[in-house]
């Protein structure tokens, strides 16, 4: 019976130190295979609700934002213009449409809106489309598919109304009324190569000149700490603004090659991008670290 016993407890040695070698081997590949599984997407999360966006939907969904913190125009405006984009093009940047219609928001060239080349571009269309907005007699008191139409004049006025719900929970989250509620995620293969000056420039042409970034190379204030090597501070004025960069950045991260995004005590990182934003104590609160 002793000897049984030495070889059962021998063999139960062996079978645990065994399925201990393939727990560590399994749980390293999934490690590595994970970023993977999730593949590429966006997802808006707020008390409002949640909605998914592809990398696309989600960078030009942050630059309506952008574009609205420019013009100084209050959050109903950016409702307006959500809701407008999601029925003319699903917040897409369309090559083309019905007749001549080109960009997010469907606008025509036989209608001045202007020439294909800038109506393509997100920031000049959305800029041309506020512009018209703004113009319209009483636009934050009306009806959300009258004020649209306005601007519109599309064959039926009335579809935009349903996209209200949508148009709420994404400029809740983009004009950064909610922080942390946008998260971006792009699998390994979907990496590209580091273009932070281009980001930075594309930020600034969509957010304005009020926006002051530092680098390391920049004069700041004795007691005011450097950016880290490597990248980018965004001087923000309070959170609501602050979130409103990050969450541009995290957007355009595999566009331009961004790769960690930090702010409010939060960070970001492409390489866990679908954990969303996590505990970072030392992510400031007058900046947006972007790198």
């Amino acid at each position: 019976m002793a000897v049984w016993d030495q070889r059962r407890a021998r063999v139960t040695g062996i079978t645990l130190a065994v399925l201990l070698v393939l727990g560590v081997a399994g749980y390293a590949l999934f490690a590595r295979v994970r970023p993977y599984l999730h593949g590429s997407n966006c997802e808006v999360r707020t008390s409002a609700g949640k909605m998914p966006l592809d990398l696309e939907q989600g960078a030009n969904a942050a630059t309506i934002s952008a574009v609205a913190y420019r013009k100084k125009l209050p959050e109903r405006a950016a409702v307006i213009a959500y809701a407008t984009a999601i029925q003319e093009s699903h917040i897409r940047n369309l090559p083309g449409g019905d007749r001549d219609s080109v960009g997010m928001f469907q606008q025509r060239p036989s209608q001045g809106w202007g020439t294909p080349e800038k109506l393509r571009d997100p920031v000049t269309s959305t800029s041309k489309f506020f512009d018209a907005l703004v113009k319209v007699k009483d636009y934050l008191d009306r009806d959300l598919h009258d004020a649209a139409q306005k601007v519109q004049r599309s064959a039926d006025g009335t579809a935009y109304a349903q996209h209200e719900p949508e148009g709420k929970l994404l400029a809740q989250a983009f004009t950064g009324r909610t922080a942390a509620s946008v998260r971006c995620w792009f699998s390994p293969d979907k990496k590209t190569a580091p273009r932070r000056a281009e980001a930075i420039r594309e930020l600034r042409r969509a957010f304005g000149s009020r926006l002051q970034v530092e680098n390391p190379t920049t004069t700041v204030s004795a007691t005011e700490p450097t950016p880290p090597s490597g990248s980018d501070a965004v001087r923000v004025s309070g959170s609501r603004t602050g979130w409103a960069v990050a969450s541009w950045a995290v957007t355009h991260a595999q566009v331009y090659g961004l790769t960690e995004v930090r702010h409010g005590g939060k960070g970001w990182t492409a390489d866990d991008g679908h954990d969303g934003w996590t505990d970072d104590s030392g992510a400031p609160n007058d900046r947006v670290i972007i790198k």
